[in-house]
């Protein structure tokens, strides 16, 4: 499965219009349909963006794994005195 079938799956899995999507991850509705067209592949930021809305790692959208988890976040603040 590659990026622009992930991105319909997970768009028609979460019963979201694309417009609501384009607008949570800043992007236009054009560059949108492009991307689920498979014609144009979206920046890192958007990426993440995109990750980041539908919960899912990097990995699963883009289609290098068929597990969604993702990855646990560590904390960057560092203990007093370390």
């Amino acid at each position: 499965m590659d990026f622009s079938d992930r991105l319909i799956e997970l768009i028609q899995s979460r019963g979201i219009t694309r417009r609501e999507l384009a607008q949570s991850v800043n992007v236009s509705e054009r560059l949108l349909y492009y991307y689920v067209a498979g014609q144009k592949t979206p920046n890192m930021e958007t990426l993440i963006a995109l990750a980041d809305f539908f919960n899912v790692s990097l990995d699963y959208l883009v289609g290098r794994t068929d597990d969604p988890t993702p990855p646990k976040r560590s904390s960057s603040s560092h203990e007093p005195g370390s």
